[in-house]
């Protein structure tokens, strides 16, 4: 039995809806998160680093979002969720599965941690913190954003998916960045490419049976 150490509001959640989409059985642990929006300490005793997604199979423990997409998809048969090997398609698949934790999510994180700043310091000095912040966001994070956000639009509006004309675990990588990032980047840009996009993932039955069993994900009610 595979065990998923699933952290409330994470990416936890697309490990689920992998495991969902390849119909294998799993348990799911939940762990919350402390009044500072972190890991409980406990999930130190599952891997050196304490963080979420984690898995357990077979005596295994297999850390890392898309190392532990990479592990199950190669171990339970899940080539119906990759392009066929040697085509276009399987190049932008490769591209995204990187890309989702490579350069969206540091940005996203940077985003979130200054946005946090202000309320973590002492009150008399929330205003500083908060012109630092919100300056470091405008100048620095905003922008890269906004790149990121086109590039996320123009893929998606080539063929309806990330990686062809067909969804794959490239879409499944990509969800908490575009539902974290829609929350995260501002700019008034037309997203209703990636608004139709979250609505076929949303549908997939899969993905509804992972929300059910895990812990809370509010990206999905955005």
């Amino acid at each position: 039995m595979i065990t998923v150490h699933y952290l409330d509001n994470s990416r936890a959640h697309r490990i689920l809806w992998l495991l969902e989409e390849l119909g294998l059985d799993y348990q799911v642990k939940v762990y919350h998160r402390t009044k500072e929006y972190l890991a409980p300490r406990e999930l130190k005793a599952v891997h050196p680093l304490g963080k979420s997604p984690v898995i357990e199979d077979a005596g295994r423990v297999v850390a890392e979002s898309g190392a532990i997409m990479e592990y199950l998809i190669e171990t339970y048969g899940g080539e119906g969720l990759r392009p066929a090997a040697g085509t276009e398609e399987r190049l932008r698949y490769r591209y995204w599965m990187h890309y989702a934790e490579g350069s969206a999510m540091p940005l996203l994180v940077m985003k979130l941690i200054f946005a946090r700043i202000p309320g973590q310091v002492p009150f008399f000095i929330r205003p500083v913190a908060k012109m630092i912040s919100q300056g470091v966001s405008r100048k620095l994070l905003d922008p890269q954003l906004s790149d990121h956000l086109d590039l996320w639009i123009n893929e998606v509006g080539k063929d309806g998916w990330f990686a062809g004309r067909e969804f794959s675990a490239a879409d499944i990588a990509m969800s908490f960045p575009v539902e974290a990032g829609l929350t995260r980047i501002s700019g008034g840009k037309d997203v209703s490419v990636l608004k139709g996009w979250i609505e076929r993932i949303r549908a997939r039955p899969a993905y509804q049976r992972a929300l059910s069993r895990g812990g809370d994900y509010g990206y999905a009610k955005s």
